[in-house]
């Protein structure tokens, strides 16, 4: 990706959340909007869902501490809300709910109340051992706003690192389909954070896809009340004529879009 193109992309989407907040909706919107990067891929992927993300290492962390922890309280287990919290609290852990799998899976049945967790925390985390039976167990809310807990080895003392490791990194899903949602970065960062960000998340995707950039179609940056604003797109194979020479050439082209001049168009 050209160097000037994160930055003029970033610049774009900062310009017009100035003027949205400026606004007379601005009570309306959200006061710390996250920064997405939008993967669409030529093909679908072939080996389905992943319950376990890809992490992209960010330069920046993007996650406030308003995390969430499922442990897993099965019988016979060492470890109880009452331990884990201790653990927290000693070792300074930004943690600030503990739930335990059985509570999950009792009082979380309906789906304002799964919504409403969801809603209430930036992240989760989870014993590593239930992740699997986790996306079931939450419903769709955590699909759609890509809140699927990351998994920790709670049986591991290093808790702390596990996690200020995950809230350094992108979590890019693997779905059923050809586009994948990074969170990237938050509008109160640093201008020159969020353009750090964005190009080490660039970076990152490409890594996991086969094929590596031969297999994007397109990448594209956003709010999310803001347009997708390109960063790059891949052109179809074609067979291009040119007039007055006998020879057609077949093959694809990559296009890195200028948004020096970019504005987003509001009401």
């Amino acid at each position: 990706m050209a160097t000037d193109t994160a930055a003029a992309a970033v610049d774009a989407l900062l310009k017009w959340k100035s003027k949205q907040t400026d606004s007379h909706t601005s009570q309306l919107l959200p006061q710390d909007d996250f920064i997405y990067l939008i993967l669409t891929l030529k093909k679908i992927p072939q080996k389905g869902v992943r319950t376990n993300p890809n992490k992209i290492p960010l330069p920046h962390p993007i996650i406030s501490p308003e995390l969430c922890l499922i442990i897993y309280d099965r019988p016979k287990s060492n470890l109880s809300s009452e331990s884990a919290k201790k653990k927290i609290k000693s070792d300074g852990i930004s943690v600030t709910k503990v739930i335990r799998f059985s509570k999950l899976k009792t009082d979380y049945k309906a789906f304002e109340s799964k919504r409403k967790l969801c809603d209430s925390y930036d992240m989760f985390f989870a014993d590593k051992r239930i992740i699997p039976m986790l996306p079931k167990l939450l419903g769709k809310q955590f699909f759609k706003k890509n809140k699927l807990p990351l998994g920790v080895d709670l049986s591991h003392k290093n808790w702390k690192e596990q996690i200020e490791r995950g809230c350094s990194c992108g979590l890019l899903f693997v779905r059923t389909g050809t586009c994948c949602v990074i969170r990237v970065a938050k509008v109160s960062m640093e201008r020159d954070e969020i353009v750090e960000n964005v190009r080490a998340a660039v970076d990152g995707v490409v890594r996991f896809v086969p094929k590596k950039l031969g297999g994007v179609r397109s990448l594209h940056l956003k709010v999310s009340d803001s347009v997708a604003l390109p960063l790059y797109q891949s052109l179809p194979d074609v067979k291009l004529k040119i007039e007055g020479e006998a020879n057609t050439n077949k093959g694809s082209s990559d296009i890195l879009v200028d948004l020096s001049s970019c504005t987003i168009a509001h009401s």
